[in-house]
């Protein structure tokens, strides 16, 4: 099949598709997609003949094998272009929920099947859940054939095993007889090699392959120690996490290495929250508008008689369902409720009536980051590692919390009246908490990472991932996959970064943290290892950064914006009064927003 892809998807995966595909049959002159229409279904044409149009324009034709309308299995989008049959056509057809199912379904019952052996390791057993899915993400397959030997007795080894299919045969040598002797069989579930976890490991006995197509799953040391810990640490952490769980949930929320929020500022929000949760809606005046799009609007307001600003956000409810999304609104609402960072947008409050629903939120007048890196092209090295370092602080924050963040952008990063750059735009975040993943297709073509695309899972190793596409447009104006076709984008993402010419302009620290964040293999990015966004922090890029001041915002910024007061709006973009007003939308989903 033709079709870059598709050529992505296992075997596995291709065959459980085929099955659930359904034919449909269409007639000459007969429209299978029509441009600007929402689109839920991949097609294969199996015969006939079909051409293609986009604004009226012929484009070229499609024959037998061509698949096509492949963007529609990974989210809900329009159609860009109409397809019509010059002949009576068979195609095979394939829903976006079936295609999601399967590739959900498969790839949990593998985790799960892999998590359940890992259980039944002595070594292992105790660790919590998060470092056993880590080990789970580790794990390779190998196949053996019958008679190839696995193991050798008296060699070094690093590789632990455990056999997810077939058989093996467990030899070892004996005072006074020639040949090794046959001590036991080993089949499903069972392991050998654990020691070699440890330390260099001398192997006792020979390991021989019993059954033709025998399955392994394996693990070798310098990968486990990297994201689970040396044997040494894992037995520390075993005592630190029991400390732990006798920790109130406040306490161990409060972790170091949280953005720092000093007592006076604490204080001041407190009374600020104190005295906006009894805020009417009436009592907010609309000074300017800093942003628009389909969603609805973002306004700068004031309180009654008072200079204290603030952004609301204006979500039409009638958009909200007619793109299914209120869990995601739901979602934004709670998570940012619950967090309380110097380096994410503050909500103060939600109102809501029968066209929107509103977010009343910190407002950060130096305008959002896309617009200052619009305007000089790009940012020069210190520039660029301030921003990111603040993006750290803000990820380092979220993980802890369990919380992934999925639309990492310059246009969704602010600048507060200090030039410091805060996250907003949480409509993506959701809370999967630690050691899980999640499988939505969410996220901006350019940024999204791969495994996001291909369906198969993703935790924070996806935040890791946009974090090195980021650095990459702040260094150049430019992120590395690009383009006007989401599904090119797409396709350029899966052939990795490795794939990418990189500008010359582009530091030889700042290359190596880049491509050591957007490796293909999530397992391998740096900042979703044990060690998590510390090991980020610890790049030779961020040598002599100055982590402690950026926290506590004692650290100059290099993009901070001359601001004549709380209500001076002239680093935002204008935008036309909003005349028309959108339908009322009565379904009460949100009655609890």
């Amino acid at each position: 099949m033709n079709n870059d892809f598709l050529k992505k998807l296992e075997p596995q995966h291709m065959r459980e598709m085929v099955d659930c595909m359904y034919e449909k049959v269409y007639t000459e002159g007969q429209l299978v997609i029509q441009e600007g229409e929402p689109g839920n279904y991949l097609y294969v044409l199996a015969d006939g003949l079909l051409e293609v149009f986009q604004n009226g324009k012929l484009l070229g034709e499609m024959r037998p094998g061509t698949a096509f309308g492949e963007l529609a299995i990974l989210y809900n989008c329009k159609r860009t272009a109409t397809v019509k049959a010059v002949s009576q056509s068979h195609i095979w057809a394939l829903d976006r929920q079936t295609f999601q199912t399967i590739m959900m379904q498969s790839t949990q019952a593998r985790h799960d099947e892999y998590f359940s052996f890992l259980c039944s390791v002595s070594l292992l057993r105790g660790l919590p859940e998060e470092k056993l899915a880590k080990v789970v993400d580790c794990l390779e397959v190998d196949y053996f054939e019958k008679g190839e030997y696995i193991i050798r007795e008296g060699e070094e080894g690093n590789t632990f095993f455990i056999i997810a299919k077939g058989e093996v045969i467990v030899t070892q040598s004996t005072e006074g007889l020639a040949e090794p002797q046959q001590i036991k069989t080993l089949g499903v579930g069972d392991y050998f090699g654990e020691k070699a976890l440890i330390s260099e490991d001398v192997r006792s006995a020979n390991i021989i392959c019993n059954e033709n197509d025998t399955h392994c799953l394996v693990v070798d040391r310098d990968n486990f120690n990297q994201m689970v810990g040396t044997y040494e640490e894992l037995q520390a952490y075993l005592k630190e996490y029991v400390d732990e769980l006798s920790r109130s949930d406040e306490r161990r929320n409060a972790l170091p290495h949280s953005p720092h929020i000093d007592s006076a500022e604490a204080q001041e929000l407190r009374r600020l929250r104190e005295k906006i949760s009894l805020l009417p809606f009436k009592d907010l005046e609309v000074i300017a508008t800093l942003g628009m799009g389909g969603f609805g609007r973002v306004e700068l307001v004031k309180l009654k008689d008072e200079d204290t600003t603030f952004a609301l956000k204006c979500i039409k409810k009638k958009h909200i369902v007619d793109t299914r999304q209120q869990e995601h609104i739901y979602s934004e609402k709670n998570i940012l409720q619950q967090t309380n960072s110097a380096f994410i947008i503050r909500l103060f409050r939600t109102y809501r009536d029968d066209k929107f629903v509103y977010m009343l939120l910190e407002v950060c007048l130096g305008g959002e980051l896309w617009t200052v890196l619009r305007d000089m092209s790009y940012f020069e090295e210190p520039t660029a590692r301030f921003c990111t370092g603040c993006v750290l602080e803000a990820f380092d924050y979220l993980h802890t919390l369990g919380i992934i963040y999925r639309d990492l952008k310059p246009e969704n990063l602010l600048l507060d009246a200090e030039g410091y750059v805060k996250m907003a735009d949480f409509g993506f975040a959701k809370k999967i908490g630690l050691g899980k993943k999640t499988w939505t297709f969410c996220g901006t073509p350019e940024y999204v990472a791969p495994e996001v695309i291909m369906n198969k899972g993703h935790d924070f190793g996806a935040d890791c991932w946009s974090l090195g596409i980021l650095i990459f447009e702040l260094l150049t104006g430019n992120p590395p996959f690009a383009g006007t076709d989401p599904i090119k984008i797409y396709t350029m993402v899966l052939h990795g970064i490795e794939k990418v010419d990189f500008p010359k302009r582009i530091g030889k620290r700042p290359d190596d943290l880049i491509r050591r964040l957007c490796k293909l293999n999530p397992v391998e990015r740096l900042g979703n290892k044990k060690n998590g966004i510390i090991d980020i922090k610890k790049h030779k890029w961020f040598q002599g950064f100055n982590w402690e001041g950026l926290r506590r915002h004692k650290l100059p910024s290099p993009l901070r914006r001359e601001l004549k007061g709380p209500m001076d709006h002239s680093h935002f973009d204008l935008f036309p009064p909003d005349t028309e007003e959108p339908p009322d939308e009565l379904s009460a989903w949100d009655k609890d927003f």
